[in-house]
């Protein structure tokens, strides 16, 4: 008899100090865990088991884990190769209309089909911005981050990334160096809000800012016609239904910067194209949206809001169940080598570069982050061979980010332990 009783304490002891139960009970008791608003859902594909679920149904500020929606509706709906430009011929004039696409003369993966296309046109060249009637911000951003490279405006024919580019004494692109005021003082470059009139100091020596402009479809000409050494007229003509599509480079090469590096442009330019697709006479990027969501990613009431396609804005609320929903979806329609290689890989690549694990990379997810606000959300390939997916979700905290990224690691290499 003692001896049974012995082996189920033994038992029991066992299934208390399981790894799932271990790191439960501190995600509950633990400070590291509770001074904040943690949530955290881990999960087996292949079991199809939850292994750890701690505030997994509560919505969280997603910040750039958004981006994986994003990415998710450009799989469903893009081509391997990005649309570049609907254009039209009409005697000897060529009319164009852009598709969102961001690559046209972008300072760091710029895609020069459409320069070449252009260049090769013997007729007069026409632009048309008439296709895109919406804002040029996305709900719920924060009105004075104009300034800031990470809010670059919402457009039909980005160009040069919609950025003007300052290293040193330099200005990309040469056209706004006119536009540039030298004063004294401290500080940044600063553009006027609601002009492109920008404000550089005289002693001022940077490795490189990047500022928005203010686009506008005659800026857009002007800067094309300056590259193509040609004119680009403007006229308000609606894109017509016979209008022929013309596509550049590859899909992968834009999903890779907008995962690594967390580009906002591209993710929100995504659903810009994937409008496009459809060639109807006005690019819809929120109806884009919407239909994915309401079509696709059928979620409890209360568990999702999908605004953006950035997570700029502070209006998306996803919980961490959520996002292991979107990551199955995901992990369905992509082959695990190559997503792995388009996601940020632990203390290799992009956003994840800094964080330090031990060996070779096991860890591929999103980060997201704004004040207060830290989350990372992916795949991980543990000790036992297992590839398990997971959400692991801080806000309202009022830590440096560096502190809940560390916290994340350490998080993070238990579970590659233990499971």
């Amino acid at each position: 008899m003692k001896a049974i009783f012995a082996t189920i304490a033994v038992t029991l002891f066992v299934m208390g100090c399981s790894p799932a139960r271990r790191i439960a009970r501190d995600l509950r008791t633990q400070p590291i865990y509770t001074d904040h608003f943690t949530g955290v859902a881990l999960y087996d594909p292949v079991r199809q088991r939850k292994l750890i679920q701690h505030n997994a149904d509560k919505t969280f500020t997603p910040a750039s884990n958004t981006k994986l929606f994003s990415f998710y509706t450009g799989v469903l709906s893009l081509r391997d190769s990005l649309p570049v430009l609907h254009y039209i011929v009409r005697n000897d004039s060529l009319i164009f209309w852009g598709t969102g696409n961001p690559l046209l003369l972008h300072p760091d993966l710029p895609d020069s089909t459409a320069l070449s296309f252009l260049r090769s046109r013997p007729e007069r060249l026409f632009f048309s911005a008439a296709n895109y009637t919406g804002p040029r911000f996305g709900p719920g951003w924060s009105w004075d981050d104009y300034n800031d490279y990470y809010s670059a405006e919402l457009v039909p024919l980005p160009i040069y990334g919609n950025v003007v580019r300052f290293i040193n004494k330099s200005v990309s692109p040469a056209r706004f160096r006119d536009s540039v005021q030298t004063t004294d003082g401290t500080g940044s470059v600063r553009r006027d809000e609601f002009r492109n009139q920008f404000r550089q100091l005289a002693d001022r020596r940077t490795t490189g800012q990047d500022i928005p402009f203010r686009w506008s479809a005659a800026l857009a000409a002007q800067l094309l016609a300056d590259t193509l050494h040609r004119p680009v007229g403007v006229v308000n003509r609606p894109m017509p239904a016979d209008a022929r599509l013309i596509r550049g480079s590859s899909t992968d090469s834009l999903y890779k910067r907008m995962l690594q590096i967390s580009d906002n442009q591209f993710a929100e330019q995504i659903l810009f194209m994937v409008s496009a697709e459809r060639g109807t006479e006005k690019l819809q990027p929120v109806t884009e949206l919407r239909r994915v969501a309401d079509s696709i990613l059928h979620y409890p009431t209360g568990a999702a809001k999908w605004v953006d396609g950035s997570g700029l804005s502070r209006y998306n609320l996803f919980t961490p169940n959520v996002l292991i929903d979107l990551l199955g979806k995901i992990a369905a329609k992509v082959p695990q080598q190559r997503l792995f290689a388009l996601l940020p890989a632990v203390g290799q690549s992009g956003t994840l570069q800094g964080m330090t694990v031990a060996g070779e990379p096991y860890i591929f997810a999103k980060s997201g982050s704004m004040s207060g606000v830290y989350n990372l959300s992916g795949y991980m390939v543990t000790k036992q061979g297992k590839t398990l997916q997971f959400s692991i979700m801080h806000n309202n905290f009022t830590q440096p980010i560096s502190e809940m990224r560390r916290r994340t690691t350490e998080l993070l290499k238990q579970i590659h332990k233990r499971f």
